[in-house]
């Protein structure tokens, strides 16, 4: 092969490589899922809040450390009976204690501190269904953005044909320079909706990668996915069903209950009286009995618990029952207020959409090509051609929009029910 010929094939190749490498990856919903799962900073670190909840079910369920003590006492500081032993008539007196925890305190400290972790662990799935909604959001704004932006490039890519056609007839005398004039005027709006749609475009996908904290530069990252509406919904009932019985927060604020009846019985539990048991030895060489040198001992140390046994603690865990049964009551009624509000949205955007789908948007195709066909062979003036290329555009772009509020309605009602089920 010749040189000249080697080197155009080099070039080539490389430059096909790094076309490959700069080429664009779409990312399915599905995947824009996983990576958000598994970079979310916010996600990640809260979720962390859950190992440390179970870090401390160890503690709370540690025995209470046994007590060593040793003493001494006795020890001569002066010459006996004629010689130096300083350590002839020491006491010695080792002894161990132990309290003894009564009324399950371990058990129920343990419990509470489980019931901790559930706790957590909802909190970390109902702050995934909000971050979950945002990530929708970014994703279907960039799906809209990629819709609004072809709209845009079709719309000037027509146009210029149009134009062309205009200039043309110009030239042929059938047009005045007045109407090219107007007509080349009016391609601004055109280019000015291709750049605002491409600046949309770079807006979607910075929020997109921003929250799957990637770095991977804008030009490389696309998505991909149905930009449709379904028409058929459920009846409102079955979200409100799926709603009560998948919500997170109301999940939570249920085990908020259970964890604040455990910790009443706890705090009652604390009241009682916890006995510390005791047994020592002890070596006396001074002692004039022989045999009671060395001695065994033991006893039992009971607190009288006359004024402290626990009864703020007691009274104030009662008190949170209650307060945790409002909030819960709470969280049931903000379930039924999302549903509902949600679903009003939706509903009210595919009221909205099947008159378009139906009716509109074939009415605003035929109108611009009938009168764009009319202009040309003289039988429409330019206002007319004009109005109905507005009209189209403003037909395209609401139908493309609209889409776009339904797809964010869905994502609502999905967080609303805490799971999706609008796709």
């Amino acid at each position: 092969m010749p040189r000249t010929y080697r080197w155009w094939w080099s070039v080539t190749l490389t430059v096909a490589c790094a076309s490959s490498a700069l080429a664009q990856t779409a990312l399915t919903w599905e995947q824009v899922r996983e990576r958000f799962e598994n970079n979310n900073p916010t996600l990640l670190a809260d979720k962390l809040n859950i190992d440390e909840s179970k870090a401390q079910e160890i503690t709370a369920f540690f025995r209470p450390n046994p007590q060593f003590t040793l003493s001494a006492d006795g020890t001569q500081i002066a010459p006996h009976n004629g010689g130096w032993r300083p350590f002839a008539g020491t006491f010695e007196y080792p002894s161990i204690s132990y309290l003894h925890e009564r009324q399950h305190k371990r058990e129920l400290r343990l419990e509470s501190a489980q019931k901790g972790t559930l706790l957590a662990e909802s909190g970390h799935v109902d702050l995934e269904r909000t971050l979950l909604f945002n990530l929708r959001g970014a994703f279907v704004a960039t799906l809209q953005a990629k819709a609004v932006l072809q709209l845009a490039k079709d719309n000037l890519e027509y146009y210029d044909r149009v134009l062309d056609i205009g200039r043309n007839r110009f030239h042929a005398g059938d047009i005045a320079q007045i109407d090219v004039d107007r007509l080349e005027l009016q391609r601004v709006q055109y280019e000015s909706d291709l750049q605002a749609a491409q600046q949309s475009l770079e807006n979607a996908k910075i929020q997109l990668l921003a929250l799957l904290n990637d770095r991977t530069p804008i030009e490389q990252v696309d998505v991909s996915g149905p930009f449709d509406f379904s028409d058929q919904v459920m009846p409102r009932d079955q979200f409100r069903k799926i709603a009560l019985d998948t919500r997170p927060d109301l999940k939570a604020a249920v085990e908020a209950v259970d964890k604040a009846q455990t910790d009443h019985k706890l705090a009652v539990a604390n009241g009682s009286t916890d006995p510390t048991l005791s047994a020592w030895y002890t070596h006396n060489s001074s002692n004039n009995n022989p045999f009671g040198i060395n001695t065994l001992g033991i006893s039992v140390s009971i607190p009288l618990r006359i004024f402290d046994r626990n009864q703020g603690e007691t009274l104030r865990t009662q008190i949170d029952i209650t307060r945790n049964e409002r909030l819960r009551d709470a969280a049931e009624a903000q379930v039924y207020s999302d549903v509902d509000s949600s679903y009003a949205t939706l509903e009210s955007n595919l009221n909205l959409l099947r008159p378009y789908k139906a009716k509109y948007l074939q009415q605003s195709v035929r109108v611009r090509d009938t009168i764009t066909f009319s202009y040309q062979q003289g039988g429409a003036s330019l206002l007319d051609f004009l109005n109905a290329q507005t009209e189209y555009r403003t037909v395209q772009l609401n139908y493309v929009n609209l889409v776009g509020a339904y797809l964010t309605a869905g994502a609502r009602l999905n967080q609303a029910v805490g799971r999706e089920v609008i796709q």
